[in-house]
């Protein structure tokens, strides 16, 4: 990296730079903590609640109807951290940029997620105080794991009755398995939340209550009380940093004196390593506890400095690995995380810089099309405003309008710099239905709708089933195909006729078997000849398709090896049981013939499907279905009957913990049962009861099911 990574007219230089994300499961506050953050930093005059349909992030009609969040939403607010009272803060008075995208925490838009946690350094995990570790957190976890992000834990909702920080924290460690302590302690709970202990500093912060929004507080010395809880919090603190830190640790074991600014250094090298996870209690919607955590997030997360440099690969060599380092003076490299169709500027491509600098009137190279494109202009999202910026620069991330042939997780670069960048992954769809527009003359209009929402969410599939001449969307869920004609009729005009939810079967084999197929056609002239022999055995669940090439002596010349590996994959599209997409098989070819005239491409391919319908005959083929892990909250009393419910749906369940009044019911759930529970449920509690869904595995469907459904199997 050369000696200043920062270009003199940057705005805020990188080591001054943050790039969050606020991810959580559904309902833990997450919306209304961004609403609270961009108010403090001055970038809103005025909050809006979620519950009144008036938050700046969730901009979408829908998104402010359901009082959900649909879509990630970029904002980029500056913050100062202010000295106050012998507080030490490791930025203090240096202005920050921080760029913030708020995820959505519903499970059908886990792709939002997933796209974000790609280009953030770091995140808040937002708990709710009172439910603690919910599934989707831990699927929100897991993503941030994959992508080496670093966190901090926001204890959300400390205001509500049967919040316990404590608890949360505990379950934390053992659920998701963090090295995590308390840097700032709520000072009360429920109805008498009035402030944060501040760990580090041993002071206490109280938000001012008649104050709008409690913007001011004040900085307090701790009562009695509170000094024997701040000094338990402060030697665990150290403890678990120390074992972490070798710096830190070294003082320790030297038993130097360790200082606010020590312990701090320590916090932030520790954090960004992801090896701990600092913990801070609050209330969002109170105004309780913003402030300081905004602080802990320039203090503890990291730069893009701070993180090790995006790695990419050569274009045209899979091998090479090549580095994007932030620095403005290297040559240009983006990743493009998100696309949006806009109602007032048209198609943005949402981008993060991970080295260099692209201004207006520059070209951007994709390597993935091979194509390059003049930018026109570049914006700075601010939620649902638009600001036109000249320049971006490493490390930020902004949007650009109106480029096309981007898909989500293209490289756009500069085309000197031979770089392709590693995209996000995303889940298969586990439910489809079949959709028609009302009237004919809207045909055109749904294809070209369904086509831009394709374009925008990668998790959405739009296909034309061959059997029928049906279109067929294909989601993650019941709420995100709702989603999906709720914007085709609002966005694009379409009125249009939906079918009834058909779940994403699988098929898979059961034991080893071998397949010999032969495409012999003598037609006078030249003729059609290929013969193939292979054994195919069940492969590790999520291995896929594994093809071993097992042929000697030129038996199926290797001219037509690649003919018989397409056609082993394209057998793959229809299983033997009820023609659905076959998962897991491990193939070797082992044998073949061939015929010096008559060979071809075309008949080695066709033999390789003979030969795998012939193997699928033989491998004990079944039928897998998505299952679903589903955790149902309930008051006691309705325990029973929900039960009685989820056993009827051939539910397995796996536990039940009580807390209070409260009782969460945990079970493994295939999803063909699960349409329409929302109603049942209500029914069954009198609507006192929630339930969250995520995929879990696919799993074999009981013979009995598969007779009834597809007919007894010949």
């Amino acid at each position: 990296m050369s000696s200043n990574p920062n270009n003199p007219n940057r705005p805020c230089p990188l080591e001054r730079t943050r790039n969050i994300g606020i991810a959580a499961h559904i309902d833990a506050g997450k919306t209304t903590l961004t609403e609270r953050i961009l108010f403090y930093t001055g970038m809103i005059h005025r909050i809006g609640e979620v519950h009144d349909g008036a938050t700046t992030t969730d901009h979408m009609e829908q998104e402010r109807e359901r009082g959900i969040t649909i879509t990630s939403a970029a904002v980029t607010c500056e913050w100062v951290q202010k000295p106050n009272d012998g507080i030490f803060k490791l930025f203090e008075s240096e202005k920050q940029r921080v760029n913030i995208i708020d995820t959505p925490g519903h499970v059908d838009f886990t792709a939002e997620v997933e796209r974000s946690l790609r280009v953030l350094d770091g995140t808040i995990v937002v708990f709710c105080g009172v439910a603690g570790v919910q599934p989707q957190t831990e699927t929100v976890w897991r993503q941030a794991t994959k992508y080496n992000v670093p966190r901090i834990v926001f204890v959300n909702k400390m205001d509500r009755v049967g919040a316990d920080f404590n608890n949360v924290l505990n379950e934390v460690r053992e659920k998701l398995h963090a090295t995590a302590a308390a840097v700032l302690i709520p000072i009360g709970a429920e109805d008498q939340l009035r402030g944060q202990i501040d760990v580090v500093n041993q002071q206490a912060v109280i938000y001012s209550d008649d104050d709008k929004f409690g913007s001011t507080f004040t900085i307090e010395e701790l009562t009695e009380d509170q000094k024997l809880i701040a000094m338990e919090a402060r030697e665990e603190l150290i403890d678990t940093v120390a074992d972490l830190d070798d710096e830190l640790g070294e003082k320790y074991l030297m038993e130097e004196e360790i200082t606010p600014g020590d312990l701090k250094s320590a916090i932030r090298r520790v954090t960004i390593a992801n090896k701990f996870v600092p913990v801070s209690g609050g209330s969002a919607f109170k105004n309780k506890g913003v402030q300081f955590l905004v602080d802990a997030v320039i203090d503890y997360l990291p730069s893009p400095l701070d993180v090790v440099p995006a790695k990419g690969q050569k274009a045209n060599d899979e091998e090479a690995v090549v580095i994007a380092e932030a620095d403005d003076n290297k040559p240009f490299c983006s990743l493009a995380f998100k696309l949006w169709a806009d109602k007032y500027v048209g198609k943005l491509v949402f981008f993060r810089v991970y080295s260099g600098t692209v201004s207006k009137g520059d070209s951007v190279y994709n390597p993935r099309t091979g194509k390059q494109e003049r930018v026109s202009r570049i914006i700075q999202v601010q939620a649902d405003k638009h600001e036109e910026i000249e320049t971006c620069y490493a490390g930020d991330i902004a949007a650009f309008v109106g480029i096309k042939n981007v898909t989500t997780g293209d490289t756009l670069c500069n085309k000197k710099f031979d770089i392709m960048l590693e995209p996000p992954t995303f889940p298969e769809p586990v439910i489809a239905m079949a959709v028609e527009p009302k009237t004919k003359a809207d045909q055109e209009k749904m294809s070209i709708g369904l086509g831009r929402l394709q374009e925008e969410d990668p998790t959405f599939v739009v296909k034309t089933d061959e059997d029928t001449g049906q279109t067929i969307i294909a989601g993650m869920g019941e709420l995100h195909l709702e989603v999906i004609i709720d914007r085709l009729k609002r966005e694009f005009k379409v009125e249009a006729n939906v079918g009834k939810p058909q779940i994403a079967y699988r098929e898979t084999i059961t034991k080893a078997a071998a397949g010999d197929g032969v495409l012999k056609k003598q037609t006078g002239g030249k003729g059609q000849y290929g013969r193939v022999k292979l054994e195919v055995r069940p492969n590790e669940q999520g291995k896929g398709l594994t093809i071993e090439n097992k042929v000697v002596g030129g038996a199926i010349p290797k001219e037509f090896i690649n003919a018989v590996y397409g056609g082993i994959k394209d057998a793959m599209v229809n299983g033997s049981v009820a023609g659905y997409p076959v998962v897991d098989v491990h193939v070797e070819v082992v044998d073949g013939d061939s015929h010096d005239v008559d060979s071809n491409e075309n008949a080695f391919h066709m033999a390789a499907i003979f030969a795998m319908r012939d193997a699928f005959e033989n491998a004990g083929a079944i039928l897998l279905e998505p299952v679903m892990d589903v955790e149902v909250t309930t008051p006691d009393e309705y325990q029973g009957d929900i039960m009685g419910d989820l056993n009827r749906r051939r539910a397995l369940i796996g536990g039940m913990e009580t807390r209070g009044p409260v009782c969460t019911l945990k079970a493994k759930v295939p999803l063909a049962e699960m349409f329409g529970y929302m109603t049942a449920l209500r029914t069954v509690s009198s609507g006192r009861a929630s339930f969250t869904m995520e995929p879990s595995s696919f799993e074999p469907v009981p013979q009995a099911i598969v007779d009834e459904k597809f007919g007894e199997r010949v």
